[in-house]
């Protein structure tokens, strides 16, 4: 059994991992800034403070692995000025906070498995639309891909103290309970599926269960070491993913609506660049590792969690 720090354990994608972890045998301590909840046999929480740089020595101290999930949603609010800094700041100071806690404090941490994004990849090109983007591709000059160059380099220190580094660039996370999916469900309640644009831009997205089993994949397998594409070996098209979708829920009664550039662009500014962008990429190399996907194609992916749904209600 190990004892695996989140931090982020309370968002979407560390609430499963954290589920995971534990139906694994592991011990999970979840890095939180406020602690709300108790702690249990095999759940604990303890306090940090990425902008202070301050970490609760104990939890670094009985650590054997590391898993860094924080950071503010890319898609929760307009991106402002200020509202872009405070998603640069959220990686890059947590990311600098457990660097120097594992600096700092005696530790017995083996790994370190940080998210990242595909928001590092730009658009699609001719090679990537046929081969997809892949980890040795440089960063986009963008604000995402700034973020995620920014977000990678400042967690790449904890090599040079001898501790193997994993980095997901994950993609759309696909789970019943929050990232894209809800948004394209609300929707679909009316029966429409709304395209974005020209529907044509590709969705590289990912089963978060199959994404909490790569990181568990990652902490158990020593060999794992560097980046990796987090993302289904079968991207999609938006408008093949709306059809799927409604397809799924209502068979053929819905229709479809399509949602023009501009009015994403007055709506949300300079984030629909992001929703309009096609970005092909590649999971070969986490395939090659030997990581097997549960949810590999999209309508094995949306009917596992469409069921999980349906049998809740």
């Amino acid at each position: 059994m190990a004892h695996v720090v989140i931090t982020g354990g309370t968002g979407m994608v560390g609430t499963q991992l954290t589920k995971w972890l534990v139906a694994a045998g592991h011990q999970v301590t979840i890095l939180t800034r406020r602690v709300t909840e108790k702690n249990t046999d095999t759940t604990s929480y303890a306090l940090w403070d990425p902008s202070r740089k301050w970490v609760e020595a104990s939890a670094i101290h009985q650590a054997d692995y590391i898993v860094h999930l924080a950071g503010a949603n890319v898609a929760e609010k307009r991106w402002t000025a200020s509202r872009k800094e405070e998603i640069r700041k959220s990686r890059v100071e947590g990311a600098e906070t457990l660097v120097a806690a594992l600096n700092q404090i005696p530790n017995q941490v083996k790994a370190v498995i940080s998210a990242s994004a595909i928001g590092w990849y730009g658009p699609d090109t001719e090679r990537s639309l046929i081969a997809g983007f892949q980890e040795t591709d440089p960063a986009d000059p963008s604000f995402l891909g700034d973020t995620c160059q920014q977000w990678e380099e400042s967690i790449r220190p904890v090599e040079a103290l001898n501790k193997r580094l994993v980095i997901f660039r994950i993609g759309i996370v696909l789970d019943k309970n929050g990232g894209a999916l809800p948004a394209f469900l609300q929707s679909l309640q009316f029966r429409i599926a709304g395209v974005l644009g020209k529907g044509v831009q590709i969705i590289s997205w990912i089963h978060n269960l199959d994404l909490c089993r790569m990181i568990a994949f990652a902490i158990e397998n020593e060999e794992v070491k560097g980046i990796y594409n987090a993302v289904s070996p079968h991207p999609v098209s938006n408008n093949q993913f709306n059809r799927l979708l409604a397809q799924h829920l209502y068979g053929d009664a819905y229709i479809s609506l399509s949602v023009p550039g501009w009015v994403l662009k007055c709506v949300l500014g300079e984030m629909s660049i992001e929703v309009l962008k096609s970005a092909t990429v590649a999971s070969f190399k986490i395939r090659q590792a030997g990581f097997h996907f549960n949810y590999a194609s999209l309508p094995e992916a949306l009917k596992q969690i469409l069921t999980v749904n349906k049998n809740k209600r």
